[in-house]
């Protein structure tokens, strides 16, 4: 009952953390309070469900207890400097107001100890439960890797959230019975950061009878000698290449039926000459996944008209069609013009990051969205908009090229945003056209998210426009 205390009042502040409810029930039960364990796996709901039938490795456990204990102590910490802003306040009241009559003072008790309402406290409480004598066996077998799957999730993982993402991929390995390994994506505040060196974090394997074995592959955290992780490794970057592929060619579908009220019939309505070049090209992955994907996006269409999750059904539903996408949400891009900074982001996953040159107050803030894309504007690929261009909301700002690249990362532009040559060309063939633009000040991280391989479509068509001179605010 070393941390009790901590977690008590951890979800006393925080009783919606099912996380924390299932480790102050860990500690209930190692103390041999049965009931009020079984009190806190009940406010643990599924989390509860999922770690109860999973062999779980002890590093995973300390590293969720570390975080919310670390939580708790900073949140002791804010309290004392409140309690002694406001005495230091009070004294200086009556420095300055003598003659005022000392304020009553109210006797409290800190929220979250024993004595505020000892008799009513849920924690503390001994609820009449069954008690669950289902415990996993001592020794299970280690992980296979054979006919390996890959997903990824934030990490470290210490929080309510991620407790809940990991305990979903553990119910869904009961079913599926491969092996999967887990590739950790690094965070950045409320960012995720897609590379193509994420590690392998953890390998998740069902075991029969409802139990699932998890195994950690971190040499860093895990109380253990981890398996080697070489050859997962390299197969995960197949498997991040073929996500990309994925993710950009379900992005057009959706963009191009925004537009036209249907999916496309085929692959080849994405990719035809400009101006009608939704895709700046195609390549394998694309071509085997376009019917299986559009027919899963047309069943999560009509999830959405029933107000149902858009995940629903997802994994079964790409496993039996032989596709998986990782990523649920259109690829879009955020400008951040305090940082010089232009991300590709999927939801709250960044999958590319560059520096780019803006215009200062002459770039425009606002939600845009790509009306054009073209290849060597103005007939060449060295002039004043380099190599490729992007024009946002059919106006006179564009994402191009520049044959000025010290202009990048300064305010020197008329209001485009400029990128490098292998950036734009890169960014190019990520984005499709409709692809939303949102232009403002703050929120990305100060990084480089660039691959040392760019995502380049092979199979491309003549997206030049040379019956138009642009002129953009370059």
């Amino acid at each position: 009952m070393k941390n009790s205390a901590y977690l008590k009042k951890y979800v006393e502040n925080h009783p919606n953390n099912k996380m924390a409810w299932y480790l102050l029930g860990k500690e209930y039960e190692e103390s041999g309070q049965e009931g009020k364990a079984h009190y806190c796996y009940i406010q643990a709901g599924s989390v509860y469900e999922a770690f109860e039938s999973s062999k779980i490795p002890d590093d995973l456990w300390m590293g969720y207890e570390a975080g919310i204990l670390q939580e708790t102590r900073r949140e002791e910490k804010r309290s004392r400097l409140i309690r002694k802003v406001g005495l230091l306040l009070l004294v200086l009241l009556f420095m300055w107001l003598p003659s005022a009559q000392a304020p009553g003072l109210l006797a409290t008790t800190p929220v979250g100890t024993d004595s505020e309402h000892p008799e009513s406290s849920p924690v503390d409480s001994e609820p009449s439960l069954k008690d669950d004598e289902e415990r996993l066996a001592a020794a299970d077998p280690a992980p296979r890797e054979e006919g390996t799957r890959f997903t990824a999730i934030g990490y470290p993982r210490t929080d309510q959230q991620g407790g809940s993402e990991l305990g979903g991929l553990l119910r869904g390995n009961e079913t599926g019975g491969q092996f999967e390994a887990v590739l950790g994506m690094e965070r950045q505040g409320k960012w995720l950061s897609w590379s193509h060196r994420m590690p392998v974090v953890y390998g998740i394997q069902s075991l029969g009878n409802g139990r699932t074995a998890v195994q950690s592959y971190d040499l860093e955290a895990c109380l253990c000698t981890p398996p080697d992780s070489a050859r997962l490794q390299k197969e995960a970057v197949s498997w991040i290449s073929k996500q990309e592929s994925l993710a950009v060619l379900s992005s057009a579908m959706i963009r191009y039926k925004e537009k036209h009220g249907r999916w496309p019939a085929a692959l080849q309505e994405l990719t035809k000459p400009f101006p009608d070049n939704w895709l700046a090209g195609s390549n394998e992955h694309m071509r085997e996944a376009f019917d299986p994907l559009l027919l899963m996006l047309q069943e999560r269409g009509s999830l959405r008209q029933d107000d149902r999750s858009m995940a629903q059904g997802e994994a079964s539903d790409g496993i039996e069609r032989g596709i998986r996408p990782f990523f649920t949400e259109p690829l879009e891009v955020i400008v951040d013009t305090s940082n010089y900074r232009l991300a590709v982001v999927s939801g709250s996953v960044i999958l590319r990051s560059y520096q780019v040159g803006l215009g200062g107050s002459k770039t425009p803030q606002g939600t845009f969205h790509i009306s054009d894309k073209v290849v060597n504007p103005n007939g060449k690929s060295d002039g004043e908009f380099g190599s490729r261009g992007m024009q946002l909301s059919d106006t006179n700002y564009a994402i191009h090229g520049t044959n000025e690249p010290d202009s990048i990362g300064k305010d020197e532009s008329l209001g485009c945003i400029r990128m490098g040559k292998k950036d734009v060309e890169e960014l190019f063939d990520l984005l499709p056209m409709g692809t939303k633009v949102t232009i403002g000040k703050g929120g990305l991280p100060h990084q480089d998210l660039i691959p040392a391989k760019r995502f380049t479509l092979r199979k491309r068509q003549d997206q030049s426009n040379p019956h138009r001179t642009y002129r953009w605010l370059r």
